[in-house]
C-alpha cells in the first residue's frame, strides 16, 4: 500500500525525523494561503504515487502567494505517469548545499531490512544502482538487535565528516529503522537527506509502503489510502478474494495458486507470448469468483486470449469445470479461451468440457502454447 508524501512525512515527524511542515492544497486559493502561512519562499509539489514529479514538472518554487497560486493552477489536474495531481503540498523552500538519499527495504536474499545509504541524494537510486552500484552503501538490519548506534554511527561517518552533522544523520538513521519496522513498511525513504547552508540536517522528502499483509495490525491506516490512486481491478480483485496484479502483455491468465501463477506466467513468456496480468484464484469453484476473475481480465482491451491453468488438488477438476461453464453462461466471453484442468477428477471435466467451444490442452506446456497461439490468432476454436 502505498501512501502520500505529506502523509509519510507526518508519520516521519512522529517518529523523530526532522522534516519541515508543510500543508496540503487542493486548489490554487488554498495553496496561496498556505503560502501565507508558511511565509517567504516555497515549494509547490504535486501529490501522486508516481515518481519523476520533478521531471513532469509537478515540482515548482513559488516566491510569493499569488505565485504559490499560479504554480498549484499548473499543477493541479496534470496528469504524472497515469495518475492524475488532485491535491498538492506546500512547504518552505530550504536552501540546500547538500543532498544524501537514504532509504531501508527488504532485502530477500538475507531476508532482512535493509538500510541504503547514498552520498548523492535526490537522485532516483534504482539509476544509481544500475550505473554506478558501488556508490550505494548496504547494512543489513538484525531483526532482533535493529540498528544498534555504533552501526548508525559508523554509516553516518561515512557520509559527513562534520561530527554534529555525522550523529543527527545517525539519529534520523535509527528513527528511520524503528519507524520501518514498528509500521510495518516494505519502504521507507528520504530522497533527499540536506544539508542545509546553515548547517542543519534534515528530510525534505519522504515516501513510504505499507505491507499489505500486516495492514490488520494498522486499522488506522486504511484512512490514509487514496482510492484514486489505486488500479480499480486490483481493488474489485481484493474484494472478490483474488490475487491481482495487471501486466502488460495480451493473453489473461487465471490459475490457482500462487506458485503456479508464477510459473504459468515464466512459461508463457518462455513460448514468446507475454501474460496481461498475475491472477491467482484460490482453490473456490465458485462461478461468482470466476465470473469476477473474467470481468477483471476482459476489462484489459490489450487480451486478445485467456488461459486457465488449474491444478485440482482438494478441489475437483470436475468441480472447477463445473464453475467454469456456470461462469461463462452468466458472462459469455467471445475471446479464445485455453483451459488445463490436471489433477483429482480430470478425466471427468474433460467429458464435462468437451463439445464447448473451449481449447483443452492435458499439460501446461501444451496450455500456453495454444494459448500464444491464440493471442497470435492462429486458433479460434476448440482444437
Amino acid at each position: 500500500m502505498k501512501i502520500h508524501e505529506y502523509q509519510a512525512r507526518d508519520i516521519f515527524r512522529s517518529f523523530g525525523v526532522p522534516m519541515p511542515e508543510g500543508r496540503i492544497a487542493t486548489n490554487p486559493a488554498e495553496a496561496a494561503e498556505a503560502a501565507r502561512l508558511i511565509g517567504g519562499m516555497v515549494v509547490v509539489k504535486a501529490q501522486v504515487h508516481a515518481g519523476g514529479r520533478g521531471k513532469a514538472g509537478g515540482v515548482k518554487l513559488a516566491k510569493t502567494p499569488e505565485e504559490t497560486a499560479e504554480k498549484a493552477k499548473a499543477i493541479l489536474g496534470m496528469d504524472i505517469k497515469g495518475s492524475i495531481v488532485r491535491k498538492v503540498l506546500i512547504v518552505p523552500a530550504v536552501d540546500i548545499a547538500r543532498e544524501i538519499y537514504l532509504g531501508i527495504t527488504i532485502d530477500r536474499a538475507s531476508q532482512r531490512a535493509v538500510v541504503m545509504a547514498c552520498a548523492e541524494g535526490g537522485v532516483e537510486i534504482e539509476e544509481v544502482a544500475r550505473v554506478s552500484p558501488e556508490k550505494i552503501l548496504k547494512l543489513p538490519v538484525d531483526p532482533l538487535l535493529g540498528l544498534t548506534d555504533h552501526q548508525a554511527r559508523d554509516l553516518a561517518f561515512r557520509m559527513f565528516t562534520d561530527g554534529k552533522q555525522a550523529r543527527t544523520c545517525a539519529a534520523i538513521l535509527k528513527s528511520l529503522v524503528r519507524c520501518f519496522h514498528e509500521t510495518d513498511c516494505t519502504l521507507a525513504e528520504i530522497n533527499p537527506l540536506v544539508v542545509t547552508k546553515a548547517g542543519e540536517v534534515m528530510g525534505i522528502d519522504a515516501k513510504i509502503n505499507f505491507d499489505d499483509n500486516a495492514l490488520d495490525r494498522h486499522p488506522d491506516f486504511e484512512s490514509l489510502r487514496d482510492m484514486t490512486e489505486e488500479d480499480p481491478n486490483e481493488i474489485k480483485a481484493k474484494k472478490a478474494g483474488l490475487s491481482y496484479v495487471a501486466l502488460d502483455g495480451d493473453i489473461g491468465c487465471l490459475v490457482n495458486g500462487a506458485g503456479l501463477a508464477m510459473a504459468t506466467l515464466d512459461v508463457v513468456k518462455l513460448h514468446g507470448g507475454h501474460p496481461a496480468n498475475f491472477l491467482d484464484v484460490g482453490g473456490s469453484s465458485d462461478p461468482k469468483k470466476v465470473v469476477t476473475a473474467l470481468e477483471i481480465i476482459t476489462s484489459n482491451p490489450k487480451v486478445k486470449a485467456i488461459l486457465f491453468n488449474i491444478f485440482g488438488g482438494i478441489t475437483r477438476c470436475d468441480d472447477i469445470a463445473k464453475g467454469l461453464l456456470a461462469a461463462l453462461a452468466l458472462k459469455p466471453i467471445s475471446l479464445p479461451i485455453v483451459v488445463r484442468l490436471t489433477g483429482t477428477n480430470e478425466a471427468e471435466a474433460r467429458i464435462l468440457l468437451k463439445g464447448t467451444r473451449l481449447i483443452g490442452a492435458e499439460t501446461m506446456d501444451e496450455a500456453v502454447r495454444k494459448a500464444v497461439a491464440a493471442s497470435r490468432g492462429e486458433i479460434t476454436a476448440n482444437a
